[in-house]
């Protein structure tokens, strides 16, 4: 994906940012005091709840892909375990605690503007709760793997596929 030039002016010193190419690709670089700035990837996590040979999928409230099925899911904030972030969009979405069990698969890509560079999805259970659509989840339902709904995101197909 193209590199974004999102500053325009120096977090440290304020003076105008110029594109220049370091480290192999262009990216802001302050021309007074010689900050480089990174462009950080965007992380999400989400959960994969199973009972039996259901899962537990949301629909989306927002968009992208509006109206459409996705597993919980959401972004890690800085400084949040990627787990703790996986159970807690789980909980906001759907109303269910979850016990994050082991990493499925980290799958790379932005689908969207707005998305994330990479999103690790996690097996979860239920430890309690009751199902409840909140946040930017309008419907949360328990699917069998053969009637699954419409689909959000072609990471969610290839998780919902194996």
């Amino acid at each position: 994906m193209a590199q974004h030039n999102e500053i325009n002016f120096c977090p440290r010193c304020g003076s105008q940012v110029e594109p220049k190419e370091k480290f192999g690709m262009v990216r802001p670089v302050c021309p007074q005091c010689r900050y480089i700035h990174f462009h950080d990837p965007k992380v999400a996590a989400a959960v994969l709840v199973e009972d039996g040979s259901r899962v537990l999928l949301v629909r989306r409230a927002n968009e992208p892909f509006r109206g459409l099925w996705t597993l919980p899911a959401g972004f890690v904030n800085g400084g949040e375990d990627p787990a703790e972030a996986a159970a807690r969009e789980c909980l906001e979405e759907t109303g269910l605690s979850v016990r994050v069990k082991r990493v499925v698969d980290v799958i790379s890509g932005r689908e969207h503007e707005r998305g994330a560079d990479f999103i690790i999805i996690y097996l979860a259970e239920v430890v309690s709760g009751e199902l409840v659509p909140a946040d930017d989840a309008d419907a949360v339902e328990w699917f069998e793997r053969t009637a699954l709904p419409p689909l959000a995101f072609d990471a969610t197909q290839k998780v919902l596929a194996k």
